[in-house]
C-alpha cells in the first residue's frame, strides 16, 4: 500500500503540474471572455433555478438538476478540502480557490451548455448527456468521449465515494471515538437504499437535503466569524497577500511558495466546484429545459454557491481562527477545520459533524449518477446494476483507507477528467458563443426545436 501510495503521489504531482493548472485556469479566463463575461447573468441564473419549466423536455426539474449537482460539488472539499489546501499551500490557497470559482462560472456554463445541446435519449426516453456525447456528436471524437466516460466511471469511486466516506469516518473517530467501520457501514446502507430508485430518488433526496445542510453549515461559519470579528480583516489581508508571496500565518505555515498556493488552491477549487471537470453537466443533461442556454445559466450558479460563497466562508473561518489561535495544529486539513469549529461553545463539533456528514452523503449520491452514466456509455444499460452494487460497497471500503492516499487518487482522477472535457469546451467554443447569442439576450424563453436523437440510432451509426 505504501509503494502504491508513492506511485500515486508521483503521478499526481506530475498531472497537477503547471501545464494542467494553466490549461484549467486559462480555460476559465478564455470562456469568460468568449461568453462576454457570462458571470453578469448570475442573477438571471439564480432566478431561473427556482422557476418551474413548462413545455420543456427532460427527466427532472431544473432545480432538481441544480441541487443534485450542488449535492455532488458541496462535499468534503468545502470543509476538509479547504483545510487541506491551507495546510499544504498556505493561506494564499484560499485566494486561488476563490478565483477558480469566480472565473470557473464561465466554464461551468460552457460545459453544461454543450452537454444539453448534444444530449440523447435512451430506449426508455431517459436523457443521456455529458462531455462524452459532446465529443462524439459535436466533434466526431468518440474515442475521446470513451476516455472521458472511463475517467468519470473511475473518478466517481474517488472524489464522490471513498473520499467522502473516509472524511466522515475520520471525524466520527476523532470527535466521538467511533470505530471507522461503523459510519462506513451506515452510509453504505443508506446509499444502497437511495440508489435503488435511480436519478429521481437521488434528486428527491437532494432537493430536500441540500438547502437545509447549506444553510446550517453557513450559519455555523457566520457564528465563528462573529466570534473572531476582529480577525476577519487580517484574515482577508493574509489570504490576498500570501496568494502571491511565499509567507506564513501565525508562524505555523512555513515555506509555502506561490506555486504551492496556486497548485493546491486550484486543485482543491476544482475538487470543490468541479468547473472544467465535466461532471455536473451529466445531470444537467437530464433537466427539463426549453433550450441549452437556460439550463447552462442555472448550472453555473452551482459554482457560485459552492466556491465563491461556501468555500470562501470556510477559508475565512480557518485562517481567522489560525490567526486568533497560533497554537492550532497545522498537521492536516482536518485538524485545522476541527480547531476552527471548536471555537463554537458546546455545539461546534456537532455543527461540523452534521455539515460533513450531510455534505458527504449528498456528494456520494450525486456522483453515483455521474459514474453510472459514464459506465453506461461504455458498456450499456446492463452495467448499471453491478455498478451500483460496487459503488455502494466502496462507501464502506473507503472509510478505512488512509486519507492522504484517497485524496491523491481523487486528485489524479479529477485531472484526467479535465483534459477531454476542456478539449470539448475549447473546440466547441464557437458553438457556445452562437448559442449564447441566440438565447441569452432576450430569447431565454425560446424553445429549442432541434430533435433529440435516440442513443440506439447513434450506436448503429458508429458501428
Amino acid at each position: 500500500m505504501e509503494q502504491f501510495g508513492n506511485i500515486v503521489g508521483v503521478v499526481n504531482g506530475f498531472l497537477w503540474g503547471p501545464p494542467l493548472l494553466v490549461l484549467l485556469f486559462g480555460t476559465h479566463l478564455f470562456m469568460t471572455v468568449r461568453t462576454g463575461f457570462i458571470q453578469r447573468k448570475l442573477g438571471l441564473g439564480i432566478k431561473l433555478s427556482v422557476t418551474k419549466e413548462s413545455d420543456a423536455t427532460g427527466d427532472v426539474s431544473q432545480f432538481g438538476a441544480l441541487t443534485t449537482a450542488l449535492a455532488s460539488t458541496i462535499g468534503t472539499g468545502n470543509i476538509i478540502g479547504v483545510g487541506t489546501a491551507i495546510a499544504a499551500g498556505g493561506p494564499g490557497a484560499v485566494l486561488w480557490m476563490w478565483l477558480t470559482g469566480v472565473f470557473g462560472i464561465a466554464t461551468k456554463y460552457a460545459e453544461s451548455l454543450i452537454a444539453v445541446k448534444y444530449r440523447v435519449k435512451d430506449e426508455k426516453g431517459m436523457m443521456l448527456g455529458g462531455a462524452m456525447f459532446a465529443l462524439e456528436r459535436g466533434l466526431k471524437m468518440k474515442w475521446l468521449g470513451i476516455l472521458f466516460a472511463l475517467f468519470a466511471a473511475l473518478a466517481a469511486f474517488g472524489i464522490g465515494d471513498g473520499v467522502q466516506s473516509n472524511a466522515v469516518a475520520k471525524v466520527f473517530n476523532e470527535n466521538f471515538n467511533v470505530p471507522l467501520w461503523i459510519p462506513g457501514a451506515v452510509m453504505m446502507i443508506l446509499t444502497g437504499l437511495v440508489l435503488i430508485g435511480g436519478i429521481k430518488w437521488i434528486t428527491n433526496v437532494c432537493v430536500g437535503l441540500v438547502p437545509i445542510m447549506s444553510l446550517l453549515y453557513t450559519a455555523g461559519c457566520i457564528i465563528i466569524l462573529v466570534i473572531h470579528y476582529n480577525y476577519i480583516g487580517p484574515a482577508i489581508a493574509e489570504i490576498v497577500r500570501y496568494g502571491f508571496t511565499p509567507q506564513s500565518i501565525g508562524g505555523g505555515l512555513l515555506g509555502h511558495t506561490i506555486k504551492e498556493a496556486a497548485r493546491f488552491g486550484i486543485a482543491r477549487g476544482l475538487f470543490s466546484n468541479e468547473s472544467g471537470m465535466g461532471s455536473a453537466p451529466i445531470v444537467a443533461s437530464a433537466a427539463k429545459t426549453k433550450n441549452p442556454v437556460r439550463q447552462a445559466l442555472v448550472s453555473m450558479t452551482g459554482t457560485f454557491w459552492d466556491t465563491v460563497v461556501i468555500c470562501l466562508m470556510t477559508g475565512l473561518v480557518v485562517v481567522s481562527s489560525a490567526i486568533a489561535n497560533p497554537d492550532i495544529d497545522y498537521g492536516n486539513g482536518a485538524s485545522l477545520v476541527n480547531a476552527a469549529f471548536s471555537q463554537i461553545p458546546y455545539f461546534g463539533k456537532i455543527v461540523l459533524t452534521f455539515g460533513l456528514v450531510t455534505f458527504a452523503f449528498s456528494t456520494i449520491l450525486g456522483w453515483s449518477y455521474y459514474g453510472e452514466k459514464g459506465a453506461e456509455y461504455l458498456l450499456g444499460p446492463k452495467v448499471i446494476a453491478p455498478y451500483r452494487v460496487l459503488y455502494t460497497a466502496v462507501v464502506f471500503i473507503g472509510s478505512t483507507v488512509p486519507l492522504g492516499l484517497v485524496w491523491d487518487i481523487a486528485d489524479t482522477l479529477n485531472g484526467l477528467m479535465v483534459i477531454p472535457n476542456v478539449i470539448a469546451v475549447l473546440l466547441l467554443s464557437r458553438v457556445i458563443v452562437q448559442e449564447t447569442k441566440a438565447y441569452a439576450d432576450g430569447n431565454i424563453d425560446k424553445v429549442d426545436t432541434d430533435p433529440i436523437p435516440l442513443r440506439t440510432d447513434l450506436i448503429k451509426k458508429n458501428k
